[in-house]
């Protein structure tokens, strides 16, 4: 896979991360900065790194759920890893312009 292919997967995975809300939080998680990494390899499997804005998050298994699953949906993935991490832990600061305007930041 070039890399040209690679980007192009990867603008795609950014379209469908933009539909993923968290069910509290009017913004996407990647407009809130809960993406960390995107990583298309060679053999089309995908690793995001994510976390979320407190560890605790109720609705952490159903937003883990809807990223793999729309990832996965986004032609050209063969598959999706999701890694949950919290290190950096997450803060304000990583929101976009976007986001902190839609939440009154």
């Amino acid at each position: 896979m070039t890399q040209e292919e690679k980007t192009r997967i990867e603008e795609r995975i950014v379209d469908v991360l933009k539909t993923v809300y968290d069910p509290e939080i009017p913004v996407d998680i990647y407009e809130l900065g809960m993406i960390y990494k995107i990583d298309v390899k060679d053999d089309a499997v995908v690793d995001i790194d994510m976390t979320f804005t407190a560890p605790n998050c109720p609705a952490a298994d159903f937003i883990l759920e809807d990223v793999r699953t729309k990832v996965e949906g986004v032609e050209g993935v063969a598959s999706a890893n999701i890694n949950l991490v919290f290190e950096p832990a997450w803060d304000q600061s990583m929101m976009s312009e976007e986001a902190r305007m839609e939440l009154g930041f």
